[in-house]
C-alpha cells in the first residue's frame, strides 16, 4: 500500500503550498535528528512526503496514481552520502533546505533587525471612548538619535567602511549538521549590518544612531472604543540601529460618566422631574454630547418612560449616529401641604 503523504504532514488534499510548507516546518523543527528528541525515522518520512506534495508535477503524479515515477535527474544532495544515516539523497529532492531550516541553523539569509514592541496604558472620557479623536502623551523609549538622525556620526564627518566585515555588513559562518556544511549569514555586531562606521562618533548617541529620550507620541483613537481594548501603533514601539522599530500598544481605559451610559449606538441619559410636569407636561434642558438640549416632557409621562432624540448618539458610520435616550424619573413629595393634600382627594375621587 503507498503511503499516504497528506495524512504524514498532516494536511488535507486540499492544502495549498503555504499550507504544506508551514506543517513541513513545524514536524521538521520537532523530529530533526540534530535535536535531543529528533527521530531519524520520521523525519525522513515526513521529508519524503514534503518533498512530493511540494512540488506540483510529483504532487499531481501522486494524487494521480497513489505513487511517483522516477523523473530522472540530478538531487540537490548530490555528492552528500545519506547512506550511513539511513537517508536516501533521491528523498530530499526539489526541497529548498534554506527556507525551511532557517531559523534551526541560525537563518540561510540576515535578518533584519527589529525594536522592541511597548505598551503604555491611557485613560479615555467617555466622550473620547465614543466619538474617537488624538490623545497627546510623553513616553521615555529607545529612539533615533536627533542629532545624528540615526547615523551615528558626528555632524558633518565622513562614514567609514566597517572593518570587521569588510563594508559588506554580514558575517558568513559555516556550520556542519547531518544534511551537510550549511552557510548562515548573521548581521556584523560592529555595524549593525550597516558595513559603514562613523569615523567620529556622535556625542549625543554615542555612535549607536539611538538613545532613551521622552518623546510625545499622538494616539488616534478610533470611535466606538471599549474599556480594555488595545490599539497597536506600527512602528511606534523602539528603534533600533540600522533596523525598523518596533510596534506601541496602547490599551485603553475609558472612565465612566455619571450622566452617561452606552447602550449600542444610542446614548442614555437620565432626567427626574417633578410629579405635577409628568401630569402636565413642561420643557427641560437635558445635557448632551452636543450640549444642552431642550426637550419637551408630554402630559402623562410615567416612570421609567424612554424619551428619544433622534441623531443625539453615538456614530454608527456613514455619517450616521444613533439616539440619544431620556430615561424619565418622577419624585413623589414626601410631605403634603392641606391644601395639596385636599386637591389630590379631589383627584382621587374622579379617579385619578
Amino acid at each position: 500500500m503507498s503511503k499516504d503523504y497528506y495524512t504524514i504532514l498532516g494536511v488535507q488534499k486540499s492544502a495549498n503550498a503555504e499550507e504544506i510548507k508551514k506543517a513541513f516546518r513545524k514536524l521538521a523543527h520537532k523530529y530533526h535528528p540534530d535535536k535531543n528528541n529528533g527521530d531519524l525515522v520520521k523525519f525522513k518520512e515526513i521529508s519524503e512526503a514534503y518533498s512530493v506534495l511540494s512540488n506540483e508535477k510529483r504532487r499531481a503524479e501522486y494524487d494521480s496514481y497513489g505513487r511517483v515515477f522516477n523523473e530522472g535527474g540530478g538531487s540537490p544532495f548530490e555528492g552528500f552520502d545519506f547512506s550511513s544515516a539511513g537517508f536516501n539523497a533521491q528523498d530530499f529532492a526539489n526541497i529548498d533546505f534554506s527556507d525551511i531550516f532557517g531559523d534551526i541553523f541560525g537563518g540561510a539569509r540576515s535578518r533584519i533587525r527589529r525594536g522592541r514592541d511597548i505598551s503604555i496604558d491611557i485613560e479615555l472620557t467617555l466622550r473620547e471612548a465614543i466619538f474617537g479623536g488624538e490623545k497627546r502623551v510623553l513616553i521615555t523609549k529607545v529612539s533615533l538619535c536627533g542629532t545624528c538622525s540615526g547615523s551615528g556620526a558626528k555632524i558633518e564627518t565622513e562614514l567609514g567602511t566597517c572593518t570587521v566585515c569588510n563594508g559588506k555588513g554580514n558575517i558568513h559562518e559555516n556550520k556542519r549538521s547531518l544534511l551537510g556544511t550549511f552557510t548562515t549569514m548573521r548581521a556584523c555586531g560592529a555595524c549593525y549590518g550597516k558595513g559603514t562606521v562613523p569615523k567620529q562618533k556622535c556625542s549625543a548617541c554615542k555612535g549607536h544612531g539611538v538613545l532613551r529620550k521622552e518623546e510625545e507620541i499622538i494616539i488616534a483613537v478610533p470611535a466606538n472604543i471599549n474599556d480594555g481594548e488595545m490599539v497597536r501603533m506600527s512602528g511606534a514601539g523602539e528603534a533600533v540601529s540600522a533596523g525598523t522599530p518596533g510596534d506601541l500598544y496602547v490599551k485603553l481605559h475609558v472612565e465612566s460618566d455619571p450622566r452617561f451610559r452606552r447602550e449600542g449606538h444610542n446614548i442614555v441619559t437620565n432626567l427626574t422631574i417633578k410629579l405635577t410636569d409628568a401630569m402636565l407636561g413642561k420643557e427641560y434642558t437635558v445635557p448632551s454630547f452636543d450640549g444642552d438640549l431642550s426637550v419637551k416632557i408630554p402630559s402623562g409621562a410615567t416612570p421609567g418612560e424612554m424619551l428619544r432624540v433622534r441623531g443625539k448618539g453615538a456614530p454608527k458610520g456613514g455619517g450616521q449616529r444613533g439616539d440619544l435616550l431620556i430615561k424619565v424619573n418622577i419624585t413623589l413629595p414626601k410631605k403634603l401641604s392641606r391644601k395639596a393634600r385636599r386637591l389630590v382627594e379631589e383627584l382621587q375621587n374622579e379617579g385619578i
